[in-house]
């Protein structure tokens, strides 16, 4: 199982982001330093914030400059520091994949050009008391997507959405469908 961890600079990005972006969704790249096998510390992540109320479309350009500035940042250590994939929120949903999210990673892990042999999906939203909520998907090639562990800091943290997804085929399926 993979265990994502959130650095509390992380966390409290991701909340001032959310509290701004109101009901839109918005999204960007999960950079992290790899801690223990399958765990890893989120430590930088960008911030897109052009999503309207039920879409978040990911920027490639943007994508592409921000992995270059922090593998820059970091020494160009990839066994240590890498990307780790893509996070968004669902202001108004369950912070849990979609359908339509499920495919889109899935296609992104399968790209040839990704180097990646698995990318994660975190999906996040603001509960009640401005805390995070959330969760976390591992993406292989071929492979269903995996639920993971998530989780931020004492001071920072982060209550775990929990929808199961099973994928059958292809489709979503939740435990009420």
């Amino acid at each position: 199982m993979i265990k994502v961890a959130i650095a509390d600079s992380c966390a409290r990005s991701l909340e001032q982001a959310l509290r701004a972006a109101g009901s839109n969704e918005i999204g960007g790249i999960l950079a992290a330093e790899q801690v223990g096998d399958g765990c890893f510390l989120v430590v930088d992540l960008s911030i897109q914030d052009d999503g309207t109320t039920s879409n978040f479309v990911r920027d490639p350009i943007q994508r592409r400059e921000f992995i270059q500035r922090f593998h820059s940042r970091m020494g160009h250590q990839p066994e240590r520091f890498n990307y780790l994939g893509e996070w968004h929120s669902h202001p108004s949903y369950l912070a849990i994949p979609s359908e339509a999210d499920i495919e889109q990673m899935q296609d992104l892990v399968e790209d040839e050009e990704q180097a990646s042999t698995f990318l994660v999906l975190m999906v996040v939203k603001l509960a009640k008391g401005a805390s995070l909520r959330g969760s976390i998907y591992a993406f292989r090639p071929q492979l269903a997507p995996v639920r993971g562990r998530l989780r931020g800091s004492e001071r920072l943290p982060i209550q775990e959405e929990f929808e199961p997804i099973i994928v059958i085929r292809g489709r979503k399926k939740t435990d009420d469908t």
